[in-house]
């Protein structure tokens, strides 16, 4: 009970009831826009034949084949080699060193050139690998040459070589390169046995010129990696035919686009989670300043009602969900909310309702994770014509009227976004999209004046739609004042006059005011003759106490109050009734009891309240005093008028009868003048008409 007590109390600030108002929403809006949202999902095998088409939801990279992709590109490139020039003169010199070795070796066998002396001197001045070039014998050839032929030999083999290893040789060219070599020796001028061995000799000189570059092969393997673009599953990219078999490779791509059953993820949801929280922050920030509980819980009502006839549309569409979206009546919930609660928040519910219903209308929301722009684009315009084709004066005529403005709007907004698109559509397709733009507008008007009188009795809440039928003079009770006290009916007529133009002149609600006025006196209607403006003849006070005329007067209030009550008025109206005379003395009977005894209370001669609590209560009050003081005037003008209106405002202050509103001095300054303008209007001067002679008509 303790717990229960202390939600009660709670429900009473409005912070609470508004956060918990929109943690409802939020959580209503999430709901119902992940059912759209969330990713489909497949329960298939391997080798499984699709029994449908299947697309995908979302652009996702498929790392594995790009990396498969990059590898084959890596392998593709050549291994790099580097042309080292310095190895031809390394080889060059080489060959110098032998044919100086050789030459050497010639100078100091001199005189005895025998053979085996030169082969020995010649084996210790080269190394070994260098006399396996050639043979013993090949050696002895080029070690018994003349100095002439040896000198020959030794420039065309240098020439030779030095040809050869300027060009790249790699391992693969070498026997080429040798046998080019040991071509250029055809034409020096050396006998054959010379030649060949000089030859031999030249190609053990020619080797590769060219290395393996590791660096540049790297470098080369990287870019032609970096070349190949990433391999994607592009959003409402067709990863299975109808009727194809569940390869590994589509396996593959259904598990990476999270199609497949037990591969959930929650980034949707999260997503989703932003997007609603982005959706109402407009909604938390327009209602940031205190408000009424029913304001807040009607707005979370209409908001409600409004999803719900998106999902029941949706519900009911069977395929091209896109198209079943134009006849969402997206005007029906900003024009509940302009009547209601204001043109503000009309707007951003329009903006909120185009928006959810484009995510919640796209068939492909699933598969390509895209929003309807041009749905979103069409319920905007409609909403938006909601709100601003309703005129300030409501009635149901101009709810209808509005209805068929917001139907004109979406076929001309649903035709310029067809001719945007330069799509190809048959004239049933264009009378299809026609018909359900112009229901669209039909049934937002319905659903207003519908779901309006539900509103408005649920929530307390008073449309100028509900004024406008109040003020219907064939109204109950206001037939009861006309033809029991048609003095009382023809003084709120006028105080309804003055008062609604004051209110509009300070911005406060001039209709309210006006069909407050309309009732505030009704409770005279129990004892009409007991108030001056119905007496005709003599005055019953004449006969009474100052005290039991006090009585009847003041009891008027509570009269009318109870009558209001049981008509069942709505509660604005009810309390302007209740306020209309705050706690002012009623002066004439407390004068007369005063001259009666001098044992009076003024609190016994005054109204029990409560003090005006609004603008509207508190420009009635004033208005209320003014008539009647103008009207009992014998010959009212303009200085007259003034004087009466502003004492009668400066008595209110000093009776301190409008602390308890906000009204300030500087808008019941606004208030006098309009009291007076209005009055002055009214009680003008008039031409006097000479009397006409009344002569008797002569008949022929």
């Amino acid at each position: 009970m303790g717990r229960l007590r202390f939600f009660l109390e709670r429900t009473k600030d409005v912070r609470f009831v508004r956060f918990w108002l929109f943690l409802f929403l939020a959580a209503l809006l999430f709901t119902v826009l992940y059912w759209q949202v969330k990713p489909r999902q497949y329960e298939l095998r391997l080798f499984d034949v699709a029994k449908e088409t299947i697309r995908s939801p979302v652009t996702v990279e498929d790392k594995e084949a790009t990396a498969r992709l990059k590898e084959e590109a890596a392998a593709k490139v050549a291994d790099v080699y580097t042309l080292k020039k310095e190895y031809a003169e390394n080889r060059v010199d080489l060959l110098s060193s032998l044919f100086a070795a050789i030459e050497s070796v010639q100078n100091e066998a001199e005189p005895d050139r025998s053979p085996s002396r030169m082969a020995a001197k010649l084996e210790e001045r080269l190394p070994p690998e260098w006399l396996a070039y050639l043979s013993a014998e090949e050696w002895q050839r080029l070690l018994s040459a003349a100095p002439d032929e040896l000198k020959t030999a030794k420039e065309a083999a240098l020439t030779a070589v030095h040809a050869a290893m300027n060009e790249r040789i790699s391992q693969a060219e070498l026997e080429q390169a040798r046998a080019k070599a040991a071509k250029e020796l055809e034409y020096a001028a050396l006998s054959p046995p010379l030649r060949e061995a000089v030859a031999k000799l030249c190609r053990r000189a020619v080797i590769p010129n060219v290395v393996y570059d590791r660096t540049a092969t790297e470098e080369k393997r990287r870019q032609a990696m970096d070349e190949v673009k990433p391999v994607k599953i592009l959003q409402g990219q067709v990863i299975v035919e109808e009727g194809q078999f569940i390869t590994s490779d589509i396996y593959h791509q259904l598990e990476l686009v999270g199609l497949l059953d037990g591969g959930r993820t929650p980034w949707p949801a999260a997503g989703l989670f932003l997007f609603v929280l982005l959706l109402l922050s407009p909604l938390v920030y327009y209602f940031r300043a205190e408000t009424t509980n029913e304001k807040l819980s009607l707005y979370a009502a209409i908001f409600t009602f409004m999803l719900a006839v998106m999902v029941l549309i949706r519900l009911l569409s069977s395929g091209g969900a896109v198209s079943t979206g134009y006849l969402v009546p997206a005007a029906f919930g900003p024009m509940l909310v302009r009547v209601l609660l204001g043109e503000r928040l009309a707007m951003m519910t329009a903006i909120i309702g185009a928006v959810c219903g484009s995510l919640l209308f796209n068939e492909e929301i699933g598969a390509t994770g895209a929003v309807s722009v041009s749905l979103a684009v069409y319920l905007l315009a409609g909403g938006l014509a909601g709100t601003f084709c309703l005129p300030k004066e409501l009635a149901k005529a101009k709810i209808w009227r509005a209805g068929v403005l917001v139907s004109a709007v979406n076929i001309v907004s649903l035709l310029s976004l067809l001719l945007l698109k330069n799509g190809r559509y048959s004239l049933l397709e264009i009378s299809l999209f026609v018909v359900m733009a112009i229901a669209s507008g039909i049934f937002s008007a319905i659903l207003t004046i519908g779901l309006l009188p539900l509103f408005e009795t649920t929530f307390g809440i008073l449309s100028p739609l509900r004024l406008i039928e109040l003020s219907n003079p064939n109204h109950p009770l206001l037939r009861k004042l006309l033809t029991e006290a048609p003095g009382t009916y023809h003084h709120s007529i006028m105080v309804a006059n003055l008062a609604e133009a004051a209110c509009e002149a300070i911005g406060a609600d001039g209709l309210l005011a006006r069909v407050a006025c309309y009732y505030h006196d009704i409770g005279k209607t129990k004892r009409p003759r007991y108030f001056i403006e119905n007496q005709i003849g003599g005055n019953p006070h004449d006969h009474l106490s100052p005290q039991l005329s006090k009585n009847i007067i003041i009891a008027h209030v509570a009269d009318g109050v109870a009558l209001l009550r049981k008509h069942r008025l709505p509660k604005e109206i009810v309390d302007i009734a209740e306020q209309h005379h705050g706690t002012t003395l009623l002066k004439y009977f407390y004068h007369k009891a005063r001259e009666q005894t001098e044992l009076v209370s003024e609190a016994e001669f005054r109204y029990p309240g409560p003090k005006p609590q609004t603008k509207e209560a508190a420009v009635i009050n004033i208005a209320d005093s003014v008539e009647a003081a103008v009207r009992s005037l014998a010959n009212p003008s303009q200085e007259k008028i003034e004087k009466i209106v502003r004492a009668i405002i400066a008595d209110r202050l000093q009776d301190n009868q409008l602390n308890e509103c906000d009204i300030t001095l500087k808008e019941l300054e606004v208030v006098a003048r309009s009291l007076c303008e209005t009055l002055n209007g009214v009680f003008h001067s008039r031409i006097e008409y000479p009397e006409v002679r009344k002569e008797k008509v002569k008949h022929a």
